[in-house]
């Protein structure tokens, strides 16, 4: 990882503001970046991806020292039911409709090709083996942070990479359990997959809170009916 001082703090504050790549092309994957970038990886389900998801990634694409965000489709959360999920190379293709000519933003399906159930802590280890001039960082909620305990080899993960955690009402950092975390107040919009779904299946709207584009998609092959 980066040995610059703004890497290495251990906590520091930003104040708020009003791949469709299959296993066999993941080798050509660094050839779309610039080497000695600072990458934020933002893992997710996105099922499907809204615009929730797309605030948070674009507000910490351009407002902290990131370079660039890949939204990371995971296969399966391990700590999530597995039910419910759209199939992955969909979910994927979603996004990358969803981010569009969206320079600072890319879609990745790193996870795919890795054994199952994904762990984030595999993936970053392969991502920097895979990309060693890139420097990888983490993004997350604080819901989430929260759960860090949890995940499988946590300390690696803490030890190696800073995490940017955007703060979600009714979850307060208390501790940081180590990590270098960067405080970020992301504007928040109250929308979720699941509830999205649910309105898709009873044929409601979701314009304004999924991309037109996606909407579309979604209609046309009749996802989550």
């Amino acid at each position: 990882m980066s040995n610059s001082n703004h890497w290495n703090k251990p906590y520091f504050h930003v104040p708020a503001i009003n791949t469709y790549f299959y296993t066999h092309y993941e080798v050509a994957i660094g050839n779309l970046y610039d080497e000695n970038m600072r990458i934020g990886l933002y893992f997710g389900s996105f099922n499907p991806i809204h615009t929730g998801h797309l605030i948070i990634a674009n507000y910490v694409a351009y407002n902290t020292d990131l370079d660039k965000v890949w939204l990371v489709v995971s296969p399966h959360n391990p700590l999530k039911p597995q039910s419910a999920l759209l199939n992955e190379h969909d979910r994927f293709h979603l996004v990358e409709l969803a981010i569009k000519d969206e320079a600072r933003l890319r879609a990745s399906n790193i996870e795919f090709s890795l054994p199952r159930p994904s762990y984030t802590v595999d993936t970053l280890t392969y991502l920097q083996e895979k990309f060693p001039t890139q420097e990888f960082a983490i993004i997350m909620g604080s819901d989430s942070f929260q759960n860090l305990p949890r995940w499988k080899n946590y300390e690696q993960i803490v030890k190696n990479y800073p995490i940017y955690v955007y703060r979600r009402p009714g979850h307060e950092i208390t501790d940081t359990f180590g990590a270098q975390i960067e405080i970020l107040d992301a504007p928040m919009l109250d929308i979720s997959a699941t509830d999205i779904r649910k309105w898709l299946k009873e044929g409601k709207s979701v314009r304004f809170m999924v991309p037109d584009n996606v909407i579309n998609y979604i209609s046309e092959n009749n996802y989550y009916r």
